[in-house]
């Protein structure tokens, strides 16, 4: 592991970079202190996330969900009346697979007949007051089901359960299209709508339908509500509807190829899930239907239209033989001649039924096709049978041959036009009676008695889940990213030895009080040597204390300077109570508050601030009119920071600062040095020179190795040896133990001797 040492050779001003020359593994029983100590905001956290888990499962809307199957046919069936050519193949039929019925079922045309027929793009919504009100609404219905209930505290414009309107007609310029209007009751049935700025646009009577004569039309059928009661009225955009519709209606296969699709729709209307369902399986059947007769409808179009022109070619037919016959009154023609005649009608029967399916076949297929190249084979055939009975026929004299021609056309148009007419009624009844390939198994339907959200156990649990781990994440996370050194070893890296470690003490922290506090200046001590001199942090500071007895030998002389890096780490703290325990043991301690900007150390000793060490250097009083004895132990003195002066680095650096402190030292046998944070001014740097020891208080949590490197190279680029550092304010770890080796020992009572006990 790599260390980083400070030289100073270093540029003066150089940032030295924190040391980090041990791991931040964290291990579990790291991490399980972590959490221990860390638990209280945990379960608070996780209680909160558990409360606001209940207030969401009472508050929150209820969603009903309804369901409807439908099932899908592997194969349409067979449509009566479309039969294909004998001769023929039949084309293939594919099957439609489910996955692209469940895109039919959400296609804009169902949704769209939906929508039309249930005018949802028409949305009223009652206003309700925030938070409660739909709570307040639902119990309403509960108890008084179908009332307006009565408005609560006077709030007459809200809705608070059972208010209804149905709106028959609703129209709105372009420009208003999604913009939610507001319509208020009125009295006996009148009402107003107003824009959303407040503004009125028109005024009208339940039954009767209101205009503004700019594109907005308003027919409200029934309004229950108190007078006053305010609804959002929107007409919403149809293609946004859909989507929001083809977002909510869940559309899936009940086991793979089944065939069976289920759908669901959550609503916070029952009814109206289970009506918006119910029109979307219906015009998904119906369009089905429509799909699957939708040959029979094309070949009925194309015969009715043939109809008319066979008729007036039948009329035509008539007349020419007519007039034949009239010409050369001839009656009929010879029984010799029928049988040809016979075979010539059916033959131009058969190739003019080809002809139509040719040309029905055409609008399906290309002439490459198998189907159309063998109806193409088959006139070939009938054409080739006509042309040889023609020739027989040419033989004959040329009135026979005329009346033969003109007979010979009235029937074949005359079978033609009766084919077509059963046709028609074949087609006409095969439109009529075509069935699809999906029906509906269970129709929609809804359980009114369980909501399908929100469900109690799954949010107040899921969300009592989710809390303990966002709380969880929460203080791994800060303990990640945490600002200050919380382990002794890492300011040991720092190459600064921990004379003592002290714990975090909650009687202490009231004791230094803060500066602008008026109730910090009743002349009070408040000093933890005095009021708990048997707290862990006392016998920490008597610790300290005996590390600085022995250690003072190797010292040039008997001051010991105090200095932090930062403020609020403790370290006036620190100083008046380790004083104390010095004055306690016999030495005679003198306590200088040098911190002549924001010195508080006259208020822990219960005494003013001016007449301090701000006067003395300056020369406006003498030593015996600065130092005041500390009540409670006759060895330690003390001299406040004086009134604050405009210039104090300057009166440190002035040569009677240092008269004084050498005329100090030889008065009492160690005087401890409260100095100013070494990072925000450079008193402390100035009083180093002067002192034999100097240690550095440092805060658990709070300061960071960077900062704590920093300070210490600024006191040594100006020549002062920082000896070591005090670790103030350590916490107890989940364990158990503090960052230190010090124990409660209080003193036991006085107990009889236990039977047995020697």
């Amino acid at each position: 592991m790599a260390t980083h040492v400070i030289s100073r050779a270093d540029a003066p001003y150089a940032v030295p970079p924190a040391a980090n020359a041990r791991e931040d593994d964290i291990d579990i029983p790291t991490l399980v202190s972590t959490l221990t100590d860390n638990k209280w905001p945990i379960l608070f956290g996780t209680l909160a996330f558990f409360i606001v888990s209940v207030a969401y499962v009472l508050l929150a809307t209820p969603q009903y969900e309804a369901n409807a199957v439908v099932q899908v046919e592997s194969r349409p069936p067979t449509v009566p009346g479309l039969n294909q050519p004998t001769t023929a193949p039949a084309p293939p039929i594919v099957d439609a697979p489910a996955a692209t019925e469940t895109q039919l079922l959400t296609s804009r045309r169902v949704l769209g007949e939906a929508i039309e027929r249930l005018d949802l793009d028409t949305v009223v919504e009652p206003v309700r007051m925030p938070l409660i009100g739909e709570t307040m609404a639902r119990m309403q219905q509960r108890l008084h089901p179908g009332e307006v209930a009565s408005p609560w505290f006077g709030l007459d414009s809200y809705a608070w359960g059972g208010e209804q309107v149905d709106v028959g007609s609703f129209e709105v310029p372009e420009q208003l299209v999604g913009i939610p209007l507001q319509l208020i009751a009125g009295e006996r049935g009148k009402y107003k709508l107003l824009d959303p700025d407040g503004n009125l646009m028109l005024e009208g009577r339940v039954g009767q339908k209101a205009t503004n004569g700019r594109g907005l039309t308003l027919e409200v059928e029934r309004l229950a509500a108190n007078p006053g009661t305010r609804f959002e009225m929107t007409r919403l955009n149809t293609m946004a509807l859909m989507t929001k519709l083809k977002k909510d209606i869940t559309v899936s296969e009940q086991g793979r190829n089944s065939g069976i699709i289920n759908l669901t729709y959550p609503h916070p209307d029952a009814l109206r899930a289970k009506q918006v369902l119910d029109q979307i399986t219906q015009a998904y059947v119906r369009q089905n239907v429509a799909r699957n007769s939708a040959e029979a409808a094309k070949r009925l179009q194309f015969v009715t239209e043939q109809l008319p022109k066979v008729r007036r070619e039948l009329a035509d037919a008539q007349a020419r033989l007519n007039t034949f016959q009239s010409r050369t009154r001839t009656m009929d023609v010879g029984v010799s001649n029928k049988a040809l005649l016979d075979q010539t009608v059916a033959l131009d029967q058969s190739i003019q039924q080809l002809q139509v399916q040719r040309a029905d076949i055409a609008s399906r297929y290309t002439p490459e096709h198998p189907v159309y190249q063998s109806l193409m084979r088959q006139i070939g055939q009938f054409e080739a049978k006509k042309n040889q009975i023609m020739g027989q026929i040419g033989n004959l004299p040329d009135t026979q041959q005329g009346l033969f021609r003109l007979n010979r056309d009235v029937e074949v148009i005359n079978q033609t036009y009766a084919n077509l007419l059963d046709q028609a009624q074949q087609l006409n009844i095969a439109a009529a009676s075509a069935v699809g390939n999906a029906r509906v198994i269970d129709p929609a339907d809804v359980n009114m008695d369980s909501p399908s959200w929100p469900k109690p156990l799954i949010v107040i649990g899921a969300g009592t889940l989710i809390g303990a781990m966002f709380m969880v994440a929460f203080v791994l996370t800060r303990q990640m990213f945490r600002r200050g050194v919380e382990d002794p070893v890492d300011i040991e890296l720092l190459g600064l030895p921990v004379y003592a470690s002290i714990p975090f003490s909650a009687k202490g922290k009231q004791i230094v009080a803060q500066p602008g506090t008026a109730a910090r200046r009743d002349g009070k001590q408040r000093l933890l040597a005095f009021r708990s001199p048997s707290d862990l942090a006392m016998e920490a500071l008597r610790t300290l204390r005996t590390s600085l007895h022995f250690a003072r030998f190797e010292m040039k002389n008997n001051m010991l300077m105090i200095a932090a890096p930062s403020p609020g780490v403790g370290k006036s703290f620190v100083c008046a109570n380790l004083a104390v325990t010095m004055a306690q043991a016999g030495q005679r301690v003198l306590l200088v508050d040098a911190d002549m900007r924001r010195g508080t150390l006259h208020l822990a000793l219960g005494t003013r601030a001016d007449g301090g060490l701000s006067e003395l250097i300056s020369g406006r009083i003498d030593e015996i009119q600065a130092v005041r004895k500390v009540g409670g132990t006759e060895n330690l003195s003390f001299i406040s920071r004086g009134t604050i002066p405009p210039n104090p680095s300057e009166l440190l650096m002035h040569p009677r600062f240092t008269s004084l402190l050498d005329k100090l030292a030889q008065q009492y046998d160690i005087v401890v040095i409260d100095t100013p944070p070494v990072l925000a001014v450079t008193d402390a740097a100035v009083i180093g020179h002067h002192v034999g020891t100097c240690l550095m208080v440092v805060r658990w949590g709070l300061n960071q190795q960077r900062e704590i490197a920093l300070a210490k190279q600024r006191l040594e680029q100006n020549g002062v040896e920082v000896r070591g550092a005090i670790f103030n304010a350590v916490q107890k770890r989940g364990s158990g133990q503090y960052a230190y080796t010090y124990y409660d020992y209080q003193p036991m009572k006085d107990e009889p001797l236990r039977a047995g006990a020697r």
